[in-house]
């Protein structure tokens, strides 16, 4: 009972996801105004751009000092569940890698383009953690199949490292270069090159993250909600970080603090060193799915369950405010704005004009009094390509009711539901207004 809860609570599995034949195409915009269509589910800082990615198969690549999209990109076939930064002598500039669901890897430039510059093939499951080598010459990745691989950057090659009992759930590199595992299995592992696996601690409860700090130490975050400390000599330091477990660990560039992000919502700032309570954020954007320092330490980014990306003042504690601006695509003048509201939470995977194309699902151009499955040029999943249902106010109704699941299981939208009827009724006559 507690692994399969587990299971679906630690990846994109719980938002019915599942992986496609083939990803739909990136689509890279510049200097616009964006928002996830899901919860953010990872973050990371390379050389002062930062990257969100998230359960609606997006990555996002933001200029933080104007807080506006430089790219989106949607290229996997799948949730994206991890990401990391790429040095610049991989990229000018930097960059980052991304995986998720499809169990692929892919490497972009901090500008990046529709196609990744290369992607790393190897794990047969969902990528559930990346981490990069302190000489930039590595990338680590953590992975459902039972194994982690850290991929030589300059080859392309991998080491397979096996060990753990079921999922690999984090991933980290030491400051002397070893790396680190954190698992289902409950245990901590490191791996001395040329050695075999080192049993670091085993704690009894699944772990969810790892992270590594800049003296050696790694933290964990478990689902018992407990945050430890495995000094390099395995001395052990633990606070209970949260009634809830942890699913996301950051640590400030000094290692001075630990940020740890709590299922039930709670974020917690730790001193590192005392293991003191420093903050718990209040405010807008929790719960939150990931947690980031920015490069200079000032900032704390956190991505979370209103699919935003926000901002809070490190040392106090307090929100800054989210990044890009709360728009609608393509919403003619007049139309309700109501209607507009409920609509932001479709606007990163549908576009509403044929010109707008097929995004991470199908454009709604024309939309009612349109079979189910018929858009040419898009993938879709095996229930939804049958094309039994006639898309009408009726049945677009049934569909946010009942939920993607209920009325077209398989599907790959993300299970969303409009449970207000002021709201479903709004949303219905936004569509039929800027669809026709």
């Amino acid at each position: 009972m507690l692994a399969s809860l587990l299971r679906r609570l630690a990846l994109p599995a719980l938002l019915g996801l599942p992986l496609l034949a083939a990803p739909p195409a990136a689509r890279p915009v510049a200097g616009q105004e964006a928002v996830h269509g899901g919860p953010v589910r990872a973050l990371a800082v390379s050389d002062g751009a930062l990257a969100s990615a998230g359960f609606d198969k997006s990555m996002i690549v933001w200029d933080p000092a104007s807080g506006r999209a430089r790219a989106v990109v949607r290229w996997h076939a799948g949730a994206v569940n991890a990401l990391a930064p790429l040095p610049p002598s991989l990229f000018p500039g930097g960059g980052f890698a991304s995986a998720g669901e499809d169990g692929r890897i892919a490497l972009w430039p901090a500008a990046p383009a529709a196609q990744p510059a290369r992607v790393l093939e190897g794990h047969s499951e969902p990528v559930a953690a990346l981490a990069l080598a302190p000489d930039g010459r590595r990338l680590a990745s953590a992975a459902w199949d039972g194994t982690a691989r850290v991929w030589d950057l300059g080859t392309g090659t991998a080491e397979v490292l096996e060990g753990h009992r079921g999922n690999v759930n984090g991933v980290a590199f030491r400051a002397d270069g070893m790396v680190a595992t954190a698992g289902f299995d409950g245990t901590l592992r490191l791996w001395p090159p040329g050695e075999p696996a080192k049993l670091l601690a085993e704690f009894g409860f699944p772990l969810n993250t790892l992270i590594a700090l800049p003296d050696g130490t790694l933290a964990t975050g478990g689902v018992d909600g407990m945050l430890r400390l495995v000094a390099p000599d395995g001395a052990v330091r633990e606070v209970r970080a949260g009634a809830r477990p942890i699913v996301a660990l950051a640590a400030a560039p000094d290692g001075s603090v630990v940020a740890a992000g709590s299922l039930g919502g709670s974020v917690t700032l730790w001193d590192a060193t005392t293991l003191r309570l420093r903050h718990t954020l209040e405010g807008p954007g929790l719960p939150v799915w990931s947690v980031t320092f920015s490069a200079d330490g000032r900032s704390l980014w956190t991505g979370g369950t209103d699919r935003r990306v926000r901002r809070w003042d490190a040392a106090t504690g307090r929100p800054i405010g989210p990044l890009g601006a709360e728009s609608v695509e393509q919403v003619p003048a007049g139309v309700d704005p109501h209607g507009a509201r409920v609509w932001r939470a479709c606007a990163a995977c549908h576009s509403l004009t044929a010109e707008g194309g097929n995004m991470a699902g199908p454009h709604l151009h024309r939309l009612f009094g349109r079979r189910m499955g018929s858009i040419a040029g898009y993938e879709y999943s095996e229930r939804l390509a049958r094309g039994d249902i006639i898309w009408t106010r009726e049945t677009v109704g049934d569909l946010f009711t009942r939920g993607p699941d209920e009325v077209t299981p398989g599907t790959k939208m993300p299970v969303q539901r409009v449970d207000n009827a002021e709201d479903l009724r709004a949303l219905l006559d936004f569509l039929e207004a800027t669809t026709r």
